[in-house]
């Protein structure tokens, strides 16, 4: 183990610093959503991405890229989001063989009630903290780190154009 390039001291209080902080920041989400919307964290984000893609409607293989999820963890969510009223799947008319996502007028009214608590906790978590110079600072951060952690570009385009 020669080769192995251990973090500094700098390194590991960073690293573990990201890894307390991102836990923290995810677990409180999920719980306020839990608890203001009834749905898991999870399933916000599923009900999201739907949202925004037109007709509100996705392949679940789309859908499942989006969310980062395996196609069996997305289709036991989906299953609970059926049972809910909130998405309904069927089958894609041009290819029988590909399941589409649809989310439902009630699964978007959910969405719309959960959203303002919800954005409301991930400003009072992630960004009043910081300053504005620090909020553009974590942007460009993150971007970098995207890159590298995806350098085919298979992520959502989630920053937009780059920001000069």
């Amino acid at each position: 183990m020669e080769d192995t390039r251990w973090l500094d001291s700098d390194e590991q209080q960073t690293w573990r610093a990201f890894l307390w902080t991102s836990r923290l920041l995810n677990e409180e989400l999920d719980r306020r959503l839990q608890q203001e919307s009834g749905m898991p964290h999870a399933y916000y984000m599923i009900l999201a991405m739907l949202s925004e893609s037109p007709a509100r409607t996705m392949t679940m293989t789309e859908l499942a890229r989006m969310v980062r999820s395996s196609p069996s963890r997305l289709s036991h969510a989906v299953n609970r989001l059926e049972e809910a009223g909130w998405v309904r799947r069927g089958k894609h008319p041009a290819d029988r063989r590909t399941t589409l996502a649809e989310l439902t007028d009630e699964g978007f009214a959910a969405l719309e009630a959960a959203a303002p608590d919800h954005v409301e906790a991930v400003r009072t978590h992630l960004f009043d903290p910081l300053s504005r110079d620090q909020v553009l600072q974590l942007r460009e951060i993150l971007r970098t780190l995207l890159v590298s952690l995806d350098p085919e570009g298979e992520s959502p385009d989630i920053f937009g154009p780059p920001q000069t």
